[in-house]
């Protein structure tokens, strides 16, 4: 087989842009154990963005806790907001002083989450509109986005619900960008783009991958979140024990969104880590060595 130059070259960028995804990602802590959060130093670069999952019946203080513990280490805390879970207006100030005063935290992650609403605040675009995110001096938040729809809302409601919290991120002076849900098709992801960005919406996003682990474990994730068609690529090969002990890897998908969604606004991948924290970052720095190696 005759290889081109021209397809040398375009295998090459292709590597280097895998290489960058991969070294340049941002991933998620949802640790209890705070003093897991030491190891972190040796597994991902300084400054990387570590998003502080707020799980449910989880108190806010540990989320403030765990974004302290990571800006001590060297990382950029990026805790998830969960307007939902706030029981008060002075619970809210206590909790964004907490995340300004004790963890210099300056961006956040705007989750509406499945729970239940225990005070004043319906939606992560109403607690956007309330002005404490500024007033704590957090200027850029991200906020959901779902390549493969939701499993509640559909198509239109998601639009709206998204110009909305545009609307009121500019008006505010807040720089938005969106997060995705994680998918296992990166044709999907792709096609999601291209819809955004024919409707206008220029937002800058993060597409959203599963980190390494064993499909029982992403098949459990996807079914808690919703996921949609693309987990049948996944359910597929989970025919028996042994398949369902195997691992996935999406390595796959990130080569689809490093080939296709440079033009389509793509500012990064996040990792959500459901094998381990230390298994999925050395899977990206393993990625991002072995892709810059080859190009």
């Amino acid at each position: 087989m005759i290889v081109t130059d021209d397809a040398a070259r375009a295998g090459a960028d292709l590597q280097t842009a895998i290489a960058a995804l991969a070294r340049g990602a941002s991933i998620e802590s949802s640790t209890r154990d705070l003093s897991e959060i030491d190891d972190y130093a040796a597994l991902v670069a300084p400054g990387t963005d570590v998003y502080v999952a707020w799980l449910p019946r989880m108190p806010y203080h540990h989320v403030a806790s765990a974004a302290r513990r990571l800006r001590e280490v060297g990382m950029n805390p990026v805790p998830h907001i969960a307007p939902r879970q706030l029981a008060s207006a002075e619970a809210a100030t206590d909790f964004l002083g907490r995340l300004r005063d004790g963890a210099g935290v300056t961006r956040a992650l705007l989750v509406a989450g499945d729970c239940e609403q225990v005070g004043p605040y319906a939606s992560s675009g109403a607690f956007l509109a309330t002005g404490l995110l500024e007033a704590h001096g957090i200027r850029s938040v991200g906020v959901a986005g779902y390549p493969e729809g939701h499993p509640r809302l559909g198509a239109d409601a998601l639009d709206a619900a998204l110009d909305r919290k545009i609307g009121e991120a500019s008006r505010r002076g807040i720089e938005l960008h969106a997060v995705t849900q994680f998918c296992f098709d990166g044709d999907a992801v792709l096609a999601w783009l291209a819809r955004l960005r024919a409707r206008g919406v220029a937002l800058p996003v993060r597409v959203g991958i599963a980190g390494p682990a064993r499909i029982r474990t992403l098949l459990a994730y996807a079914a808690r979140c919703g996921i949609g068609d693309s987990i049948r690529a996944v359910r597929a090969h989970a025919i028996s024990l042994p398949h369902l002990l195997a691992e996935h890897r999406s390595d796959e998908v990130l080569r689809r969104i490093a080939g296709g969604g440079a033009g389509l606004g793509v500012a990064g991948v996040h990792c959500f880590p459901f094998g381990g924290f230390a298994h999925a970052a050395r899977w990206l720095s393993e990625t991002a060595s072995r892709t810059a190696a080859a190009s």
